[in-house]
């Protein structure tokens, strides 16, 4: 990877690699009682504390001796009743669904989860004997020629009984080009034992690992191309779905209308939603009809039924806008509740604000909220109408109903009803001679 970051820590769909197999794993799961062990290595002590708060249990692999030795240090201490499923941290499209027949084989024997590829260089080979029945892995450095050409990859994602595992691991040895402990060799011991093994077919997600940047990328393409199939069959259009970015949690209702080159990072959007292009998204609930203009940039905001925002809007974290609201082209808020059925339609900045019901905010209008060492929050409430050019100074009350005139410098509460005016009389001279410019000598 050419990297200071450890390969698993790296990024598909806005997730770390290794957080996407821990979810899935734990989806697989499910209720059921057990135990994900994470075993670590090279790069664990970015690892560790990345997957600490995920519930799992960490063991160090103190020495790389390979995927067996690996298993083998996760795999001490575990019941030896129930069964024992392995996943790699860099295979990370794997699914729960796509695990389901694995795992039920594998209460019964050894199950090895294999796929087909055209490019199957990299990958251990499935070997088979005349009768089809799976009969070993051999890694690539150590195939010959004609197992080289085997497209039956090893996906590496193997399930059996505890038991099972218990009794192969120390059986491996590692006589082998790279002097480690082979977790494939397994299926070879397991019939030299007795014991029954099956291959059973997966999608080629399951199998696709990461070892590089290109790697990175054609997973990356894969996971997206998943995401946006999935948006379209719920219901939602796609304009361009090749340009649409999908990553965290993106539950879009049916109905919605997502334009070009929109970025989709952990939202909650309802039904009948537009969304504009170029538009970015991220952490964000919208509620049924709201319009999304284009090259809006949205963080942690609550948007209401019905609402506008945009184009050219910033909504910064703690923004809450209630049903009807519109806030327009290039305007910010921070920490704002906007009322229903309020408009701030240009040029704004609105920041550690509550504006009440059916106010209109001119152009221009700012509140003054830092005072270069602590926020200050401005109240206005409803119907009232801030003139263009407003600067509302917090901290500061603005009453029902009430009218600040434009070009206003406020620093003092406003009665309710009231008409605010903080700005110097105009004065007026006449006749007036403009200055003009002299003659070069």
């Amino acid at each position: 990877m050419l990297s200071q970051s450890p390969k698993v820590l790296h990024h598909i769909g806005g997730k770390s690699l290794i957080s996407r197999v821990i979810s899935e794993a734990q989806s697989l799961l499910g209720d059921e009682q057990g135990t994900i062990t994470v075993v670590t290595g090279h790069g664990a002590d970015q690892v560790d504390p990345h997957i600490a708060s995920m519930g799992v249990r960490i063991i160090h692999q103190t020495e790389q001796l390979g995927t067996g030795h690996a298993v083998r240090c996760g795999a001490q201490d575990l019941p030896l009743e129930g069964t024992v499923v392995v996943l790699y941290g860099d295979v990370p499209l794997v699914t729960a669904d796509a695990l389901q027949p694995l795992v039920a084989m594998g209460r019964s024997g050894l199950a090895v989860m294999t796929s087909d590829v055209d490019d199957p260089t990299g990958y251990g080979r499935i070997l088979r004997d005349d009768q089809g029945q799976l009969t070993g892995i051999v890694e690539e450095r150590d195939a010959t020629i004609e197992q080289r050409a085997i497209c039956e990859i090893n996906s590496g994602l193997y399930a059996a009984p505890a038991s099972m595992f218990a009794s192969l691991l120390p059986l491996l040895a590692n006589e082998n080009v790279q002097g480690e402990y082979y977790l494939t060799d397994c299926v070879a011991l397991a019939r030299q034992h007795g014991y029954a093994v099956q291959g059973v077919k997966g999608p080629v997600e399951c199998a696709l690992g990461v070892n590089d940047r290109m790697q990175l990328a054609n997973l990356e393409w894969r996971y997206q191309q998943r995401a946006r199939h999935q948006l379209m069959q719920a219901g939602v259009t796609l304009i361009d779905p090749d340009s649409v970015f999908c990553a965290g949690k993106v539950d879009v209702g049916p109905d919605t209308i997502i334009g070009p080159n929109v970025w989709l990072d952990d939202v909650e959007i309802g039904p009948a939603v537009h969304i504009g292009m170029g538009a970015h998204l991220s952490r964000v609930q919208i509620a049924r009809g709201a319009h999304i203009k284009p090259y809006s940039v949205i963080e942690s905001t609550v948007i209401g039924t019905d609402a506008t925002v945009g184009p050219f809007a910033r909504l910064r974290p703690g923004t809450q806008l209630a049903s009807d609201t519109h806030v327009g082209n290039f305007v910010e808020t921070k920490n704002a509740v906007i009322g229903e059925g309020s408009k701030l339609n240009h040029l704004s900045y609105i920041g550690d604000a509550t504006v009440g019901r059916d106010v209109n905010v001119g152009a221009g209008t700012i509140t003054c909220n830092y005072d270069g060492v602590s926020k200050h929050h401005t109240t206005i409430g409803d119907d009232v109408f801030i003139g263009s050019n407003t600067s509302l100074v917090a901290p500061i009350e603005i009453g029902e109903g009430a009218t600040t005139a434009a070009g206003s410098v406020l620093t003092e509460n406003v009665s309710p009803g009231a008409l605010a005016i903080g700005r110097n009389r105009q004065i007026e001279k006449t006749p007036y001679q403009r200055p003009t410019k002299g003659r070069k000598s």
